[in-house]
């Protein structure tokens, strides 16, 4: 190899790693969307420590007789957005 081909390294490197980056990059994107075992999604609705939504807990509530009609019904819709 002569001197001033010293400086083209790059040429054989990044084919060479390039690749490999990229599959590191779709595998990281890939576990942080279906690799997180228990870790909550985005898009499913928050649940309490039991698996319970907060609308399931507001119907226990109403049902136990804690709140009355007209406050079930007040937070519901605050629930519900």
């Amino acid at each position: 190899m002569y001197p001033e081909h010293f400086w083209q390294w790059h040429l054989w490197v990044f084919p060479m790693f390039m690749p490999i980056f990229w599959l590191v990059m779709i595998g990281l994107c890939l576990y942080f969307i279906f690799g997180r075992r228990g870790a909550p999604k985005p898009w499913e609705p928050a649940r309490g420590p039991e698996g319970e939504t907060a609308l399931d807990i507001l119907k226990k509530r109403y049902a136990k007789g804690e709140i009355t009609k007209e406050e079930f019904e007040q937070m519901k819709r605050d629930i519900s957005g």
